[in-house]
């Protein structure tokens, strides 16, 4: 049975830079108050991205037809919808702006893979305009990624209030955030994804523990980088180690990219171990690329890289389960 993924959230275009040295040495930690700096950076790469965008992308690489949910401005049409829909994704139920562009990243990464960015959101502050349950899909799982905040807030209440199943990714827009709209965001979702800073924020804003967190939501994901991921349930934790071996390239959209493998896994009807393995093993082809959506999957190039990492059993079962071209 084929499982209807709903990802919504930012589709934007990234315009990605690279300064060759570290960003802390142009730090005084006494003058931080009065911050002025410029960095001469070494390229400039225009890339489609957005999380949503990326999320969906990765998705319909692992097999999957991801309806995306978002606002774009006009410009979305000259040729980021082919690319989307060329890779397998719906777009049909994104919305076009009259008057506002789509969202733009700009990003700048030092050479220790620290990035200063900022976000322009653009035709993504009219997400607040769409019923993400009125589209005319029976979805199984709504994905809700950072996007205009009053949108977040209105999908995560259509799916409560309906008993459809959430996934809660507030990420990027937890430090715009305060306690009471992270509450609103999080509470009741199947699962909740974060890094673990992010996992950090939540609770520091909304005052609850870990504990607190769990209560709320189904399984917890938190993201640790070069060190895995671990896995939260009321009862059981697990945690999986990053695939080994990688010199990063660019680290951008590798969380949006471990998001689509992991519920690519859960959508096949894996488990947890297993979803955060391919969720992992997708990251592995982004962080090794520059751009988000500029890589492509070969079956067993993937199945190869997963087993080496996880082991010859896991490859055979997510082989048997995801169909990767």
């Amino acid at each position: 049975m084929r499982v209807h993924l709903a990802i919504a959230g930012s589709i934007a275009t990234d315009h990605l830079m690279t300064f060759p040295g570290r960003f802390t040495d142009s730090l005084v930690p006494e003058e931080l108050d009065k911050v002025a700096l410029s960095f001469l950076v070494e390229d400039l790469d225009v890339r489609r991205g957005g999380c949503a965008a990326n999320i969906s992308f990765a998705l319909a690489s692992l097999g999957h037809r991801p309806v995306l949910v978002g606002s774009v401005g006009k410009d979305f049409d000259v040729e980021y919808r082919g690319w989307l829909e060329s890779a397998g994704v719906d777009t049909s139920s994104v919305r076009v702006s009259e008057s506002r562009h789509t969202a733009r990243f700009v990003c700048t990464t030092d050479s220790t893979l620290a990035q200063i960015a900022s976000f322009y959101a653009g035709a993504m502050s009219e997400a607040r305009e769409i019923d993400v349950l009125g589209l005319g899909h029976a979805f199984d799982l709504v994905l809700i990624g950072p996007d205009d905040p009053e949108g977040m807030l209105r999908h995560t209440a259509a799916c409560r209030d309906a008993g459809v199943p959430f996934a809660a990714d507030p990420s990027q827009q937890l430090a715009f955030a305060d306690g009471d709209m992270i509450r609103l965001l999080v509470d009741g979702a199947t699962y909740l994804f974060s890094n673990d800073y992010e996992a950090a924020l939540i609770e520091q804003k909304t005052g609850w523990t870990s504990a607190d967190v769990q209560s709320k939501v189904g399984t917890r994901i938190v993201t640790r980088g070069k060190d895995g991921v671990s896995v939260y349930t009321a009862d059981d934790e697990v945690h999986v180690s990053a695939i080994p071996g990688l010199v990063a390239v660019d680290p951008t959209g590798v969380g949006d990219s471990f998001r689509a493998g992991f519920l690519a896994g859960v959508a096949a009807g894996l488990g947890l171990e297993r979803s955060a393995q391919i969720g992992c093993t997708i990251a592995a082809s982004v962080v090794l690329t520059k751009g988000t959506q500029e890589y492509t999957l070969d079956r067993q190039s993937f199945l190869d890289r997963l087993g080496s990492a996880y082991g010859d059993v896991a490859a055979a079962e997510v082989g048997d389960a995801l169909a990767l071209a």
